[in-house]
């Protein structure tokens, strides 16, 4: 039985042009939809992400974008049971940094993340990262990887992986998504 995915957006609930949301409706799947998507608070998001797990049968894989990379890490070290173990895998696309020097500035919001979770996660997961991303370095993000048990791979130059940077139906993606789905384990870094 393929698994259920859960997209779990960043701020602003990815719009209408994100590949989140043309995923969701692409491949059925669920969404986390939070209160307030444009204040991050970790336990709130977190809480709001078991909700959908805790109502979504089956096995999963998450989905998650930007600062829902965050609500990710915050909801695996809050978290555990018999709800963890049916995440089969997560897709980490653009992960937001809350510590980047200079994140007041460029997104005051993300600053509620801190301190981002570096705990290993207990499943398996692929971090997909940009070498321009102006919320996050590589050097970090790889570093996230390496915390988390994940694998890193590179997207080239492609800002933060959204609508704004060129990644509406964002195909590239859907490839490594049929990885996680299969539970491929590619090496630490690769780059394409």
């Amino acid at each position: 039985m393929t698994p259920t995915l859960i997209i779990v957006p960043g701020l602003g609930d990815s719009g209408p042009q994100h590949w989140q949301t043309l995923w969701q409706h692409k491949f059925g799947a669920e969404r986390v939809r939070q209160d307030d998507p444009e204040n991050p608070l970790p336990e709130v998001w977190a809480a709001r992400l078991h909700e959908v797990i805790e109502a979504t049968p089956g096995q999963l894989v998450l989905v998650a974008h930007s600062a829902g990379v965050a609500t990710v890490a915050h909801w695996a070290q809050l978290s555990g049971g018999e709800d963890m173990a049916r995440v089969r895998g997560a897709l980490l696309v653009a992960p937001a940094d809350p510590e980047q020097p200079g994140m007041a500035e460029l997104h005051p919001q993300l600053l509620a993340l801190a301190p981002l979770p570096l705990d290993e996660l207990p499943f398996p997961a692929l971090l997909v990262y940009s070498e321009n991303d102006p919320y996050c370095t590589p050097e970090r993000a790889e570093a996230m990887a390496e915390a988390w048990g994940a694998a890193a791979v590179s997207a080239g130059e492609a800002g933060h992986i959204n609508a704004e940077s060129g990644h509406g139906e964002w195909l590239d993606g859907e490839i490594l998504l049929s990885e996680v789905l299969h539970a491929w384990t590619p090496p630490d870094v690769v780059r394409f």
